[in-house]
């Protein structure tokens, strides 16, 4: 079902609006199928650039960053603006390395469509699936193309069986390849009648379009004749609703299926239409410069925004001025003076924004689409001791830019860790942090991350009444909750005992007090209920509960014990039918559990699910077993508890709460923070 924003745009849209609007377009694909390289047409064409950029060469518009220009891969998303036959478009190019999904994750929230490029011999790749369940998710009207169909072994009509069997869709292709090789492969629309080879396509076309039009499927069925504009006109509604998807050809090394692919999109994605009304936005990213300051990229679903506005930032409830806006044009930035409904631009005076804040209000901000998420921490270190200090500076603003990170710093033990989601991620982040920080770093051994999660049913009790002043009492109840329930805390206090603003602070410092359990992990899947307790009118001080919760909850955490869970994938194999046991051998190893086989041909495909702990090096793996052609596609399911003797408990960073004087220096001031999360 379509928003009341979408639903209003598609209606103005239908009825031939006068104002072009904005369309907000992301291209994704899996790595190397050629989606920069699109990109790269699309704005010669749009007008943006003078000469196509080369991957190879780090010539490219939107990898503008070093390392990005060096490996020729896309590291963060990147955007500018071209036009096509008057429309307006922000053309958001994104990471197509698994290892950079946050990126895409971000893109994501900003798009009113989205173009996903295919290899036309690899077919639907690991990561494409990810990047379709996430584009699915939220709803977004989705372009398919086909790229590479001028290379060996290029299969445009398997890849299009692919996509409907394996992503379960309704297509409707639109253009053909027609000949061989490089120069002579031309990109054909399937309702030209001189090319044989599109009758199969356009009959495929018309035949899904009037399984959802009653008046296509009359003039089908009459076997009449039908204009391609008439079909394009059409389909524009099932395109908006998602009940069908174009499918168009091209070999973006040559340009050849750009110009079609463009003319698809203005005619398929409806654009953004300005309704100046309330703000309504989102800060989708954010960065540092060395002139202007802390940058927030923004897009705006409603209302609009001006120099000097004060903004009020929903997510942090507190108000900021616009200084300077700036719009990315053809890869420069120029002065703006106003954003209106559907824009796109980066905003100067937003210090404390941080990637995510809804500015306004929320009412037309869609939901976070969640592609993958990291599943190993790693300490980063420096190679000179004496670069610590610049090395925690270094990733304090790269985590900014990048929350994902979740870089924890533990000042008692001197250790920098993060998050990641793979090597390339850690490799880059190295080259990174040299290239633009000069600091040369080296990583531990990577580390699973596990949570913890209550055994038994336990209560918990502090007393925190000395050294005077102070006076808090609490008791809880601790309980193991349902899987992927997370952490819930009622009370069942009266405020007669404990004041409501001290209930506050017990609420406010719940999730924080069990960042590390026991264990040493993040404590989930847990009901905590406050059961007891008292405050003193005369003795009790702001800030006492905050100390006395963390206690409490590791005394009832350490007389439940708790049990350690792990990251589980969904997987699926596919490989040659030869290597079926092999591969079966390797999942029992990897404690995988697995449905029995399904063939097609030579090939077998096996579903289940595998620990993260033993699986996160089995797509290389599987690709050496089988010279590169056997296929794994793993999403993130959830925690699941460790079988006995596996997983890997951790010692406590920081000051422990279980340290009962210790904790209380600490939490008074009495010495440094232990520990300080960015």
């Amino acid at each position: 079902m379509l928003s009341a924003p979408c639903a209003s745009r598609f209606l103005i849209f239908a009825t031939q609006m006068t104002t072009p609007g904005i369309i907000n377009l992301g291209i994704l694909s899996h790595v190397d199928a050629g989606k920069t390289t699109t990109s790269e047409h699309i704005f010669f064409l749009g007008g943006t650039v003078a000469a196509v950029g080369d991957v190879n060469k780090g010539t490219t518009l939107t990898d503008s960053m070093e390392v990005e220009r060096r490996r020729g891969v896309s590291v963060r998303s990147a955007y500018d603006r071209l036009l096509w036959e008057g429309q307006r478009i922000n053309l958001i190019d994104t990471p197509g390395h698994a290892d950079f999904s946050a990126e895409v994750e971000r893109a994501l929230q900003i798009l009113d469509g989205a173009i996903l490029v295919i290899s036309a011999v690899e077919g639907l790749q690991a990561h494409t699936f990810a990047l379709w369940h996430a584009l699915k998710s939220r709803d977004i009207p989705v372009i398919f193309f086909i790229n590479k169909t001028d290379r060996a072994g290029a299969n445009f009509e398997k890849v299009l069986q692919q996509i409907q069997s394996e992503l379960g869709v309704a297509v409707a292709p639109l253009t053909v390849p027609v000949g061989q090789g490089e120069d002579a492969v031309m990109i054909k629309s399937v309702f030209d009648e001189k090319q044989p080879t599109a009758e199969g396509f356009r009959k495929l076309t018309l035949e899904n379009l009037a399984d959802y039009d009653n008046d296509i499927l009359e003039i089908y069925l009459a076997e009449k004749s039908l204009e391609e504009s008439v079909v394009h006109h059409h389909l524009q509604r099932q395109v908006t609703a998602r009940t069908l998807f174009p499918v168009l050809a091209g070999a973006a090394k040559w340009g050849h299926g750009i110009a079609e692919l463009l003319d698809a999109v203005v005619r398929f994605i409806p654009p953004t239409i300005d309704t100046a009304t309330t703000l309504s936005a989102i800060v989708f990213k954010v960065e540092f410069d060395n002139t202007l300051g802390h940058l927030a990229h923004v897009r705006l679903f409603d209302g609009s925004l001006r120099v000097r506005d004060k903004v009020w930032n929903h997510t942090r409830q507190l108000e900021e001025k616009v200084a300077q806006i700036k719009r990315r044009v053809n890869g420069r930035l120029i002065d703006e003076t106003f954003l209106s409904c559907g824009d796109i631009g980066i905003v100067s005076g937003f210090a404390q924004a941080r990637i995510g804040d809804i500015l306004g209000d929320d009412h037309a901000v869609p939901a976070t689409a969640q592609v993958m998420q990291p599943v190993l921490t790693v300490q980063v270190l420096p190679n000179d001791p004496a670069q610590f200090a610049a090395l925690a500076a270094a990733l304090t603003q790269l985590n900014r830019e990048d929350p994902r990170l979740a870089l924890k710093w533990y000042k008692t033990e001197h250790e920098l860790h993060v998050q990641l989601m793979g090597k390339i991620q850690m490799e880059i982040l190295a080259e990174t942090l040299l290239s633009q920080y000069g600091l040369q770093v080296q990583f531990g051994a990577p580390s699973i991350i596990y949570k913890e999660t209550p055994a038994v049913s336990a209560y918990g009790f502090a007393n925190y009444t000395m050294p005077k002043p102070c006076w808090a009492v609490v008791k809880f109840l601790v309980e193991p909750a349902l899987a992927g329930s997370g952490i819930t805390y009622t009370s069942i206090v009266s405020v007669d005992k404990i004041r409501q603003k001290y209930q506050n602070e017990i609420a406010g410092i719940i999730a924080k007090s069990l960042e590390q359990g026991i264990r040493g992990w993040e404590v989930t899947d847990v009901k905590i209920t406050l059961v007891g307790g008292e405050d003193h009118e005369m003795h009790s001080r702001p800030g006492d509960f905050i100390i006395a919760t963390p206690m409490a909850l590791m005394d009832a955490l350490t007389k439940s014990d708790t049990k350690l869970l792990e990251p589980v994938f969904d997987f699926t194999i596919t490989a040659a039918e030869s290597l079926l046991g092999k591969v079966a051998s390797d999942l029992h190893q990897m404690r995988a559990i697995f449905d029995s086989p399904t063939f097609s041909g030579e090939t077998f495909s096996m579903h289940g699910t595998v620990p993260a702990a033993t699986s996160t090096d089995y797509a290389a793996r599987l690709a050496s077993l089988s010279g590169g052609l056997g296929q794994l596609r793993l999403s993130l399911r959830g925690y699941q508890a460790c079988p006995p003797g596996e997983g890997v408990s951790r010692s406590y960073k920081g000051v422990n709460p279980l340290n009962r004087s210790q904790w209380i220096l600490h939490a008074r001031g009495a010495f440094r923070a232990d520990e300080r999360r960015m």
